[in-house]
């Protein structure tokens, strides 16, 4: 998601002015006043939830290994930070943690798993309003691919366009498909994500404790950082909701 989002980076509680009214267009007679209409905009708030990973390790396996533990544990910790972002950023009920793409984005289109068929994903592109469809892709979870790969059209071609360069994704439709283990299994976004709003609060930071744990021969790494996310504009992402019957 933060490939795929807009990223900024906050000092605070971040406001977000959206549009609630749209100005109209009127005739009017050559040399008649012009007619104002008062504009009005609701907020969107990003504030800042924390997220952390922590373990402690002996002084032993620290300083008697073989290979370069503590760069190891900022991989791996950067890695599970990134986890846990990506099923924040996706899911997530904005209760302690950021509001997730597939709880904020309008369902557009409603179907049986069991039944699903090429004309639903064309009614999912299409449900999607006409100036998100220039920058829009799909984002679905890897099960939920390998039973649109079998979907053919009114033509018996297969709708999935494997990509056949190196560096190019697949596509459904002409759109790129993005895959995450982490979105539902239930579900197909469609949309342009930039209107997915991350916010930063300063930087992710890394700490080894070598005083709290000392006591116990151990000592103590924390990863942490301060962040939120949230679909801005909900319009800008449609989803196919699959029923389980």
């Amino acid at each position: 998601m933060r490939t795929l989002g807009t990223t900024i980076t906050t000092s605070g509680e971040h406001k977000i002015n959206i549009a609630a009214t749209k100005p109209a267009a009127a005739w009017i007679e050559e040399g008649a006043a012009i007619q104002f209409s008062d504009a009005t905009f609701g907020q969107k708030l990003l504030d800042a939830h924390k997220l952390h990973v922590a373990i402690k390790i002996t002084d032993e396996l620290l300083y008697d290994n073989a290979f370069n533990l503590e760069n190891y544990i900022i991989t791996q910790f950067g890695k599970a930070l990134a986890n846990a972002e990506e099923d924040a950023f996706l899911n997530g009920d904005g209760t302690g943690k950021p509001k997730g793409l597939f709880q904020d984005a309008e369902v557009g289109v409603t179907t049986s798993a069991a039944s699903i068929t090429s004309d639903n994903i064309i009614e999912l592109v299409y449900s999607l309003k006409r100036p998100y469809r220039k920058n829009a892709s799909f984002i679905m979870n890897d099960q939920t691919i390998a039973a649109l790969r079998k979907l053919k059209d009114n033509n018996n071609n297969f709708i999935w366009q494997p990509s056949y360069q190196a560096g190019e994704p697949d596509r459904i439709l002409g759109y790129t498909v993005h895959t995450s283990a982490y979105a539902p299994e239930n579900a197909i976004a469609f949309g342009d994500y930039s209107y997915y709003n991350i916010g930063d609060r300063g930087t992710r930071s890394f700490k080894q404790l070598n005083e709290l744990f000392a006591g116990n021969g151990m000592i103590g790494f924390v990863a942490k950082e301060r962040v939120d996310g949230k679909l801005i504009l909900p319009e800008a992402v449609q989803i196919l909701k699959l029923k389980t019957e």
